[in-house]
């Protein structure tokens, strides 16, 4: 039987859905991250160059992964919310921004850590460093954004314009070790050539970035059923439910 998608554009449709989704990724989120952690911190063998403190790679490179990715989904909701006014849409990219943030802000924390072993310093003004940071300020700026125009329709065309102008920096922070002469390390899985880490490093990294994943749908989901029950409170469903006493 073929599934009518379209339907679970509607809020009163993807809520109910949206809970009963949230606690299977939980879960896969817990399971993936514990077993990223184990196969990084305990199975993964000693790298010859940085020792034991290249671990917190496992951490740090899943973190920028996420960081850059969730920001494209952010600006293709926002593009979405724009040409098709829907607005699950603008919901979606709304509820990315915070978790983006947060990932953007793990991956400069880590990266620090990392550096002052490696560099001598917490922080240099490198282009991979400085373009994440960057990074960080669009994540802010659009949650900002958002939050300071009382009407939501201004809100969500006014900062889908900045999400989707922002979208460039994320080719800068991928290509910065390309283009620029940095401190920061190429590379070490890329398109077109085979990786230069241990099975075993990739499959922690690989397995942690599936779990990060995870736990962004969780918790996406679940601000977006806060977000929905905010903005339909006035709609007969909502009220229904509400007199009920059940949010499932």
């Amino acid at each position: 039987m073929a599934i009518n998608w379209y339907k679970f554009a509607s809020p009163a449709s993807f809520y109910p859905l949206a809970g009963r989704l949230v606690p299977w990724f939980w879960i896969l989120a817990a399971v993936l991250i514990v077993i990223g952690l184990y196969l990084g911190f305990v199975v993964a063998p000693t790298d010859y160059k940085q020792g034991e403190a290249y671990r917190i790679m496992f951490i740090h490179v899943p973190a920028a992964w996420m960081s850059m990715f969730i920001y494209i989904v952010m600006a293709i909701y926002a593009g979405l919310a724009l040409v098709l006014k829907t607005r699950l849409s603008t919901m979606m990219a709304t509820a990315l921004a915070p978790t983006g943030a947060m990932f953007t802000f793990v991956a400069l924390w880590t990266g620090a850590f990392w550096g002052k072993p490696m560099w001598g310093a917490w922080w240099v003004w490198d282009a991979r460093l400085t373009s994440e940071l960057i990074l960080l300020f669009l994540y802010i700026g659009y949650m900002s954004l958002y939050a300071a125009i009382d009407d939501p329709r201004r809100a969500a065309r006014a900062s889908g314009l900045l999400a989707i102008v922002g979208a460039v920096n994320v080719p800068i922070i991928y290509f910065s070790v390309k283009w620029w002469n940095t401190l920061h390390q190429g590379a070490s899985i890329s398109f077109g050539q085979a990786p230069t880490m241990a099975a075993t490093m990739l499959a922690a990294m690989g397995i942690m970035a599936l779990g990060f994943w995870m736990y962004t749908i969780a918790v996406v989901l679940m601000r977006v059923r806060c977000e929905i029950l905010e903005r339909e409170r006035h709609s007969d469903w909502v009220q229904e439910m509400v007199s009920r006493g059940t949010y499932g």
